[in-house]
């Protein structure tokens, strides 16, 4: 914003459940925008009189600004995936065999990305019943693997859309002889201290990969150009990253 010369504060608020309906008033009251992240993204998705299609396939809003005193809601998630996806792949996602493991938020917006890129998604959640809702909202797009291993076999992108790696102790979300060595390894996960033990040992045997700052910046980025119509500057947004330890 300081770059950009606009003179507006981004401030973190820490929403407990209860408090939601309430601090949901204040916000539409002085016409605000902003950001939502867990567990809040779906409540947010109900909150929101309009929607933009990435926010309405994923069922999840993220990005939020207001309009005649309504909410309208956007999920740059979907956005922020494709761009760190195609700039560790060098190539579009067009076409292209995505295993995805997870089945929450983050994985809907993988799948809504690959759907609109016309490539195909095979998919393994820890839990079968939210994989299965996926597959269900994602027919042409989405299919189920009964393991990690077995979705990663023959993938061009493996993606780690779990919460595993956020502790350096959490076993890897797949292992990495289980992956081609010419795919790509995506981690939407990212720790203040360094990469996720996935994307170092990836890293380490000279495989293309990379954690989720990447879509951490490119998503803020997107949402910036929601509510102001200018791009930011993204520079400037990797060296907060970096002061920040992100």
């Amino acid at each position: 914003l300081a770059a950009a010369g606009i003179a507006m504060a981004y401030e973190a608020l820490d929403v407990p459940t209860e408090a939601w309906p309430g601090t949901l008033a204040a916000l539409r009251a002085v016409g605000a925008a902003g950001n939502v992240t867990v567990p809040h993204k779906a409540l947010m998705f109900g909150a929101c009189a309009r929607h933009t299609e990435a926010a309405r396939r994923a069922g999840a809003v993220n990005t939020f600004w207001t309009e005649d005193g309504t909410f309208i809601g956007d999920n740059t998630d979907v956005a922020g995936f494709q761009a760190a996806a195609e700039s560790l792949l060098g190539d579009s996602l067009r076409g292209a065999h995505v295993a995805l493991l997870g089945s929450g938020g983050a994985a809907a917006a993988v799948c809504v990305a690959v759907e609109a890129a016309g490539g195909r998604v095979t998919l393994h959640g820890r839990s079968a019943e939210r994989a299965a809702d996926l597959a269900t909202r994602f027919p042409s797009t989405v299919r189920l693997a009964p393991t990690a291993l077995a979705a990663a076999g023959d993938a061009d992108l493996v993606v780690n859309a779990t919460p595993l790696g956020l502790e350096a102790a959490d076993p890897l979300p797949v292992a990495l002889d289980a992956v081609r060595p010419s795919a790509a390894l995506l981690d939407l996960v990212y720790r203040r201290a360094g990469t996720t033990s996935w994307i170092a040992a990836a890293l380490a045997e000279g495989r293309r990969a990379a954690d989720g700052r990447d879509m951490l910046l490119e998503q803020g980025a997107a949402a910036f150009v929601r509510w102001f119509g200018i791009p930011p500057n993204r520079e400037v947004m990797r060296a907060a990253l970096r002061e920040h330890g992100a």
